[in-house]
């Protein structure tokens, strides 16, 4: 896929894990790691968007691309637009994907899920959840459900209705845990990031919302798994323990 283009934001100011990208998992920095699994989707150029030298420096030592944005962006996503501004001035890039820089244990054909979720149907997003099989994470409000009818053509792919920290829908049935990857048309991430917070965004805390709120088409491809998020301090041990047991 020679017109998509695979960003990954991160910043150094994490709260709960200081300096999070470069934490060492296996002797190398965590974004690496992240980097390493966006370039083994081999759906485009990656290119790491950050505010940090150190983060360039390791990207670099590791044959990778980083490009240097503002520090003050509200969100990963105007992060992310900034970045491709500048590495595509020319706008020859038709799909732009979000990838987060705290998933080192994301399999690549999930980015590869993600895009085909955005194809079907020519949606503006496409994003990926997997169903929920553990009791207490339907009721956590840190994991995201996201709410979907399935296409008619294809019932792996769900047209988004909502996505919210609550248990939702109510009733019988599979509830779906959202994994915040993104694919965005080059045209929906530049309308994206020209809209201001919506009002559901800002009481779920959720980004995406503002897309649906603003009428936005987004696409959810079912995968199997759900990757590890590192966001804490037992979060990098257990993703420190995966890169032990596959040695």
């Amino acid at each position: 896929m020679t017109s998509c283009l695979i960003v990954i934001p991160t910043r150094l100011k994490a709260t709960r894990l200081p300096n999070k990208p470069l934490a060492d998992i296996g002797g190398e920095p965590m974004i690496v790691h992240v980097w390493r699994r966006a370039v083994e989707a081999d759906c485009g150029p990656v290119v790491v968007a950050t505010d940090a030298q150190q983060v360039c420096e390791a990207i670099s030592d590791a044959g990778g691309e980083a490009v240097m944005t503002r520090s003050d962006h509200a969100s990963g996503t105007d992060r992310i637009f900034e970045a491709v501004s500048k590495r595509d001035p020319g706008a020859k890039i038709e799909t732009v994907v979000n990838l987060q820089g705290d998933l080192p244990t994301l399999e690549p054909s999930m980015v590869t899920a993600c895009l085909r979720a955005r194809a079907e149907g020519g949606a503006d997003i496409g994003t990926i959840a997997a169903e929920i099989v553990r009791d207490e994470e339907r009721t956590d409000p840190n994991v995201v459900k996201a709410v979907g009818t399935p296409l008619q053509d294809d019932p792996t792919v769900l047209r988004a209705l909502y996505f919210t920290r609550a248990t939702a829908p109510y009733g019988e049935g599979p509830l779906y845990h959202h994994i915040g990857i993104y694919a965005y048309s080059r045209a929906a991430l530049e309308r994206f990031v020209s809209l201001p917070p919506s009002e559901l965004e800002v009481r779920e805390r959720l980004e995406q919302l503002r897309a649906l709120e603003a009428g936005m088409l987004i696409h959810v491809g079912l995968v199997d798994t759900v990757p590890l998020g590192v966001d804490t301090p037992p979060d990098l041990e257990r993703a420190r323990e995966f890169f032990r047991s596959r040695k």
